[in-house]
């Protein structure tokens, strides 16, 4: 039976993973001292392939490197579930998770990769002094755990951005790179991203994402027009929209179609009774100058009709057979041709750059929203309205079921759109959202309705916002639940010898998992290790006093007991057999015990030769 090492207690390893693929590509370019880099460039096709002068076209700034390397470190922590602080724990699919997102990211890696369809994050705009990610590049996760006090602080020091520090852009920067690299390996292929930013740092965003998803996955700037209303106390210009950066992940998404409403038809009409129905008049004339669709068109009557200056749309062919069909008809005096847009074949409507308040919210309206929730009282300084973020889902309206990532969740908009739009929509999307625990300020009218840190106030909104859906008609049905979980340190002891000490090191280590751990808080480790999804079911079945879990349907098997004897091998061993045997899980199967549970290492023998002669052959030990 194999042992888990405290390595297995890591998240997925970027680096490794980059490597093996590089090497599964171009093995000739590694020898047994690492990578050849001359050789890669010669397979790579020119050995000059790499400009290495130091005028380079690029985004560059100090920590650039070091905030590239921290994306591709594992992360060491887990998360624990508060089953406390959720809603529907059993039948949600939706997470709400607390802890620095960088950390929370790597997590997921290995059971939410290529699976999240759209990401929605407003991160810090970086005006001076209001974001608080203070990353260590080295041992991040216990600047996290320190940060939230959950270790000793050793005179570390945190506090906002400011124009103090001397670096300010390098500081959003260095803390944007490595979360934007580990979000990219998220999405699912035809996936995409949102970013809601203001002109601190919209320039330099745009770089960073050039650089992690490819200027070719560039789609737009959205301007939103939050407010209306002109700011008589800035000295220049009134600040009235926020910018929407949009990336998609590769060429496989789809193009974007809003549902069409109402005002989207009101241009379309059948004045000439059309069997197809409504249409409306479009244009002929090509969009650039084409001289090959420069050519006369001969009306019934042999009036002949002169191109455009840039030519038609469309060869002659084309055009001929379109008026056959009825696509194209003459004017009365048959001066020109007119196009017909039928309403029937409009599968949706093209989003504009330039997103109106009156349609997708303004922040007047994210304050009532948000007002109306929580009594009267307004905790966050700028939410963003649910409308605007169900526009970013209802991109891709034909698609029902799919998640929805935000990690700078903050008020929770994203959370609350997702529920809003399932009710509306009849749709079953699914929501993760991630949240720091930054401390209140003590005046703060966060404070005042005895809220100590802002993922405390965010759980608050998405359950208070459920409940006003589930009390809608159409809310009945809709999933408004969440599993809650924490980032903490992983649940296995990392080595750690007192050089002065070994025997006490040793005896200490006979145990592998932490002091104080319950067995659903190793199950929610287990379940990130082997890529299952945090909300995978989980059953439990008592045999011989011994209780037995089976995750996700019967991919995990664990049994987490202090103490299985002799005796309780065969009984133990054989009912995880059966159950498997009744669920006939499609994937492999893995069974994980407590290592110091066995009386003997007979008995950790006896138990993996029983599993592993009926075909259960991943048997490992904690």
């Amino acid at each position: 039976m194999q042992k888990i090492t405290p390595e297995d207690g890591q998240s997925a390893n970027i680096l490794e993973e980059n490597i093996a693929q590089l090497k599964a590509l171009f093995p000739d370019a590694f020898t047994e001292g690492g990578v050849n880099f001359d050789v890669l460039r010669q397979l790579l096709g020119d050995a000059k392939v790499l400009d290495e002068g130091e005028e380079k076209y690029g985004l560059n700034w100090f920590g650039k490197k070091a905030a590239r390397q921290i994306a591709l470190t594992p992360s060491a922590g887990t998360l624990l579930p508060r089953p406390d602080q959720s809603v529907d724990w059993d039948t949600t699919q939706n997470l709400f998770i607390e802890g620095d997102n960088l950390e929370v990211l790597k997590l997921l890696q290995k059971s939410y990769a290529n699976s999240i369809k759209v990401i929605y994050i407003d991160p810090p705009y970086n005006t001076g002094g209001e974001f608080i990610y203070p990353d260590r590049f080295q041992e991040n996760l216990d600047t996290y755990l320190k940060y939230t006090g959950q270790i000793s602080d050793d005179g570390m020091k945190f506090s906002s951005s400011t124009e103090t520090t001397g670096r300010r852009h390098t500081a959003w920067m260095n803390m944007m790179l490595p979360r934007l690299r580990v979000a990219r390996s998220l999405l699912t292929a035809d996936g995409y991203i949102f970013i809601s930013i203001d002109e601190n740092e919209g320039a330099n965003l745009r770089l960073i994402c050039d650089e992690v998803f490819g200027e070719e996955n560039f789609l737009a700037e959205v301007a939103w027009k939050h407010t209306q209303q002109s700011k008589n106390d800035e000295p220049y210009f009134s600040r009235n929209k926020n910018t929407l950066i949009v990336y998609r992940k590769s060429d496989q998404t789809k193009p974007f179609r809003f549902p069409r409403i109402e005002a989207d038809n009101q241009n379309y009409s059948n004045p000439d009774n059309d069997p197809k129905g409504d249409w409306r008049p479009g244009d002929v004339r090509s969009p650039s100058f084409r001289p090959t669709l420069k050519y006369d068109i001969v009306s019934p009557s042999g009036k002949v009709i002169s191109p455009p200056d840039n030519g038609w749309r469309w060869s002659k062919d084309a055009v001929m057979a379109k008026i056959a069909t009825g696509e194209i008809i003459f004017s009365k005096d048959e001066s020109r041709i007119i196009r017909k847009i039928y309403l029937s074949e409009q599968d949706g409507r093209t989003p504009e750059n330039v997103w109106a308040g009156e349609r997708f919210g303004t922040t007047r309206g994210a304050n009532a929203q948000i007002k109306a929730l929580f009594d009267g009282s307004v905790p966050f300084d700028t939410p963003k309205p649910i409308e605007l973020i169900e526009a970013i889902i209802d991109l891709c309206h034909n698609d029902k079921d799919f998640f929805v990532l935000d990690f700078f969740a903050g008020s929770a908009s994203t959370a609350h759109a997702v529920m809003n739009s399932n009710a509306q929509t009849g749709a079953s999307r699914k929501f993760i959202c991630v949240q720091l625990p930054e401390t209140v300020a003590e005046n703060s009218v966060c404070a005042e309705l005895g809220f100590e840190n802002i993922a405390d106030i965010s759980r608050e909104r998405i359950v208070r916002a459920g409940k006003a859906i589930k009390d809608q008609e159409n809310g009945k049905n809709v999933d408004v639940g969440f599993r809650s979980f924490s980032l903490s340190n992983s649940n296995i002891v990392a080595w750690n010898p007192d050089r002065h000490d070994l025997e006490k090191t040793l005896l200490s280590h006979s145990d592998h998992l932490v002091d104080g751990r319950t067995d659903l808080d190793i199950l929610t480790e287990l379940l990130l290790k082997r890529g299952i999804e945090l909300t995978a079911q989980i059953e439990k079945r008592v045999v011989s006093g011994k209780a037995i879990y089976s995750v996700g349907f019967g991919v995990l098997f664990a049994c987490l007991e202090d103490a299985i004897g002799s005796t309780d091998v065969e009984q133990v061993g054989q009912a995880i057999l059966d159950w498997h045997k009744e669920l006939e899980p499609e994937a492999d199967s893995h069974v994980f015990f407590r290592d110091s549970a066995f009386a003997d290492d007979i008995a950790k023998t006896n138990m993996a030769a029983i599993l592993e002669q009926n075909g259960i052959s991943h048997v490992r030990s904690l």
